[in-house]
């Protein structure tokens, strides 16, 4: 009867080996791995492979086992080169070779562990790595590549319910940064002066408050190079964190822009006042300013998990090529996180547009 079974494969008679193999008693393996083999023919690849796993837990013998490997190798073979198919395809215009950022959105606790296993299945990682990778709180940098391989690694995560969303590196490079100096009046309508960025010449800025959708913020922290002693009392020069920076960005989607204010860039002592006594230090001048913005957009959604994001982009953003971060603080060399607060901020602003 085996035989049998394997011609009508062979021939692809799908019927007659169907019912060559229920005639097969339960208990004999080889009716499992004939089922198996079947299921793979007729591209029921997943029941193929559940198959093929359950002959190889148990020891039915070389050949068995044999069989049920090559079986498995068919099936990944397969799912290879269909993945390399859809990657092909994806990045088939020059516009889906764009470079851009696959982000992942957070997922209750209670939901990481179905995601994970379909998580795995699609990015070809390990459970556990999986488990790990889907945050639970605010989002994950997590790939940067060819948009159109991005895009399609989203939709497969989609349809698994594990949100997700693409941008690409040109979206970034398009927003308008204003770095805000002061506020010159409020009435009747605000009116901010900015700054320039590469120029470093103001112009004034007026909008109204219902024109703000979004606001982010964020602590930028800024490292420096110290000397310090080892744990057997030797000097050492290593980077340390000294200080940080307080970021708030308003978006206008509307206008395609963003106001970025910083308390290292606002010139608290022009424009009206923030405080009641002049001279107040530098915290108690950006809590007067938050105080302002937060009575004035109520309405307004707040973004504010950026230091869990820039702690999976920072060591990344090499990769992603480089974009203006529209920041300047007084240190020796730039820092990964200023872009990382740029890319944070950007990305909430066109999710916003999309």
């Amino acid at each position: 009867m085996h035989p049998d079974i394997a011609m009508a494969l062979e021939r692809q008679d799908y019927q007659t080996a169907s019912q060559l193999i229920q005639a097969i008693p339960a208990n004999d393996p080889w009716g499992k791995l004939y089922e198996g083999q079947l299921q793979a023919a007729q591209s029921n690849y997943e029941q193929a492979e559940s198959v093929f796993r359950s002959l190889l837990q148990q020891d039915y013998g070389p050949k068995i086992a044999q069989a049920a490997r090559q079986g498995l190798k068919q099936i990944q073979d397969h799912a290879k080169a269909v993945r390399q198919q859809k990657l092909s395809e994806a990045t088939a215009s020059p516009e889906q070779t764009q470079t851009g950022a696959l982000i992942l959105e957070a997922l209750p606790p209670n939901a990481k562990h179905d995601a994970a296993l379909k998580f795995s299945k699609i990015m070809q990682v390990d459970p556990y790595t999986a488990r790990l990778l889907i945050p639970s709180r605010g989002w994950r940098l997590y790939r940067i590549g060819p948009i159109g391989e991005l895009a399609m690694y989203g939709q497969e995560l989609e349809a698994a319910g594990i949100p997700n969303f693409s941008i690409t590196l040109a979206q970034v490079q398009k927003l308008k940064v204003h770095q805000v100096c002061y506020f010159q009046t409020l009435q009747p309508s605000p009116e901010v002066v900015v700054s320039d960025h590469h120029s470093q010449k103001n112009s004034s800025f007026q909008f109204k408050w219902s024109d703000v959708v979004q606001r982010v913020e964020g602590l930028v922290p800024i490292f420096e190079e110290v000397v310090d002693r080892d744990p057997r009392g030797k000097l050492q020069r290593k980077e340390k964190m000294q200080d940080h920076a307080q970021f708030c960005d308003l978006h206008f989607p509307n206008k395609g822009c963003i106001l970025r204010f910083y308390d290292a860039a606002y010139q608290f002592n022009q424009g009206i006042p923030l405080t009641e006594v002049d001279r107040e230090t530098s915290w108690a001048n950006w809590r007067g300013l938050t105080t302002l913005l937060t009575q004035n957009l109520p309405h307004a959604t707040t973004w504010a998990d950026f230091t869990s994001f820039a702690e999976t982009a920072v060591e990344q953003l090499e990769l992603l090529g480089a974009f203006e971060s529209y920041i300047n603080l007084l240190r020796r060399e730039d820092s990964k996180w200023d872009q990382a607060f740029h890319l944070y901020s950007s990305l909430a602003m066109l999710k916003s547009q999309a």
